[in-house]
């Protein structure tokens, strides 16, 4: 059973009333802003209002997940309120081949508001995580449901060091965030992710006409840099990343070839001392 949300005053409830006057409105993306105090998985609630026919625009945000998932299968967990775990739903119109820019898109909007509200230097891992400096500060996961997309968002905000569930990990405070507040926090977030699905949205999912691969390049903490790809199957590629194609994939260059990879867990190799 989740404890009062008043119990700890570092970590004050979201006010659903509040995040819907500032973020709903005729004609703006979001139609609808569910604040709920736990879930199993806010993807996974809303996978079943997509399927039920939920407009584009709902937002499922929760104080509390009990079956929180990242890439790969992954857990993903905090304790109550010491974060933001919060799923959006798209029903994109640009063609499916580049539809994978969407979850690249969110872990974008993530890391500007991250910038600009905590002053914290957030890059990104392709193809969505969010670091500071190594470590961990956030993930993103996409997932189809028939013609609607759901990208979910988990970022560490107040958890303490102590609180860490992996020391690959960090969160906003360890990284003496200026802002640990979770309500800019996700106002942030979501205006961000309005603005950038729309411009992408206008340019029918052509990620140079609306400056999305830019944006993306420029705040990426994978590309130029040696990587070691963990590929289904238990295959390794190992080589240097070149850049993202057309659809969102990431392009590695190893022993002369290049190669356009979908999915991968990758892991950025620490370059040899001279």
């Amino acid at each position: 059973m989740l404890d009062s949300p008043f119990t700890d005053l570092d970590r004050p409830p979201l006010s659903e009333a509040a995040l819907t006057r500032a973020l709903v409105r005729p004609g703006g993306l979001w139609s609808g802003i569910t604040v709920v105090g736990r879930t199993g998985s806010t993807n996974a609630d809303l996978a079943q209002a997509a399927r039920d026919g939920a407009r584009q625009g709902a937002v499922v945000v929760a104080e509390a997940q009990s079956a929180g998932r990242g890439r790969l299968g992954r857990t993903w967990s905090a304790p109550p309120r010491s974060g933001l775990m919060f799923s959006v739903l798209l029903r994109p119109e640009p063609p499916p081949g580049r539809q994978g820019w969407l979850p690249l898109l969110v872990g974008l909007a993530a890391v500007s508001a991250v910038r600009e509200v905590a002053e914290v230097d957030a890059r990104l891992k392709w193809p969505n995580d969010l670091l500071a400096g190594e470590r961990k500060l956030a993930g993103v996961l996409a997932e189809r449901i028939d013609s609607a997309v759901i990208v979910g968002v988990g970022l560490n905000v107040s958890v303490r060091a102590d609180e860490l569930p992996v020391g690959t990990a960090t969160s906003l405070a360890v990284e003496n965030a200026s802002c640990v507040d979770r309500d800019p926090l996700l106002r942030a977030v979501l205006r961000e992710i309005e603005t950038h699905y729309r411009e992408w949205s206008q340019a029918d999912g052509d990620a140079d006409a609306c400056g999305l691969r830019a944006a993306y390049l420029g705040v990426s903490a994978t590309i130029g840099r040696e990587v070691r790809v963990e590929l289904p199957g238990e295959r390794v590629l190992t080589g240097r990343a070149t850049g993202i194609d057309d659809s969102g994939h990431l392009l590695v260059e190893s022993k002369g070839r290049s190669h356009t990879l979908s999915a991968g867990d990758v892991v950025h190799v620490r370059p040899h001392a001279s």
